[in-house]
């Protein structure tokens, strides 16, 4: 399923986010809400949907003469799955101070940056001196490990 998750579109994270929120929603109930989210026409919204369908994120029970929709797959579940694969893309060097920046911007509980303490004290005990440049072949000679003072 991970590597399924990266080919959600944006449009087709919001529709998610909706039916995660609601736990199963009618067809009527989705366009609705997204209507009142953004101006999109019913067309777009079951484009969507069906989209979402063929990938296996959503199932479709008609119940009552119409169509309910529910996540095929939670919601921690695809965030991580996508976080990881975006990180998967970029310099191992470079992903912690990405980290550091995006924490830095996001709005976080008390209870969210409780837990990341815990996580990054835990961290630390085995924690590399360096991480290793994994943008070039081992012995090749990386810019930014130069710039940063990282080995390659």
């Amino acid at each position: 399923m991970k590597s399924k998750i990266e080919a959600i579109s944006p449009s087709e994270w919001e529709l998610m986010r909706v039916i995660w929120t609601k736990g199963q929603v009618t067809s009527r109930e989705l366009i609705d809400t997204l209507q009142m989210k953004r101006d999109w026409s019913d067309s777009t919204i079951k484009t969507l949907i069906r989209r979402l369908s063929k990938k296996d994120f959503v199932s479709a029970e008609k119940q009552h003469g119409c169509f309910v929709f529910q996540a095929r797959i939670q919601e921690k579940e695809a965030m991580n799955a996508s976080a990881e694969a975006l990180f998967h893309d970029f310099c191992a060097m470079n992903r912690g101070q990405t980290l550091v920046d995006l924490i830095q911007e996001l709005p976080l509980s008390r209870r969210d940056v409780q837990e990341l303490q815990t996580v990054l004290t835990k961290k630390m005990a085995n924690a590399p001196e360096k991480v290793p440049c994994n943008c070039l072949p081992a012995k090749a000679h990386c810019q930014d490990c130069e710039v940063t003072s990282h080995e390659a």
